[in-house]
């Protein structure tokens, strides 16, 4: 299974492009800040995600800064690539003081 689900600030936003197959392409960079518990203790986890939209939701008003919720799976970035990169399937954005539901 290849599935995650990351709750993130969009940190940079590329101009709109095209797949090859000519399918909207928007990449993002998402800056993720959290706190985890891992083997008993807390552990400050911070990392920045390369991620990209494509399709219609490619089209989303997105600005840098929002902060969001998003799903998808990870893959590379190319062919000839080790970058890993999110392909967002799903995405909400998070509102200061809502309650997010589970996708």
């Amino acid at each position: 299974m290849n599935t995650l689900v990351i709750a993130a600030t969009v940190q940079a936003i590329e101009p709109l492009g095209y797949t090859p197959a000519g399918l909207p392409l928007l990449r993002l960079q998402l800056q993720h800040d959290s706190e985890q518990l891992e083997a008993g203790l807390n552990r400050k986890v911070q990392c920045v995600l390369p991620a990209v939209l494509i399709g219609e939701k490619a089209r989303l008003t997105l600005q840098t800064g929002d902060q969001i919720k998003a799903k998808g799976f990870l893959s590379r970035r190319s062919a000839k690539s080790t970058q890993v990169v999110m392909h967002i399937q799903e995405i909400q954005l998070i509102q200061q003081l809502q309650i997010l539901k589970e996708f």
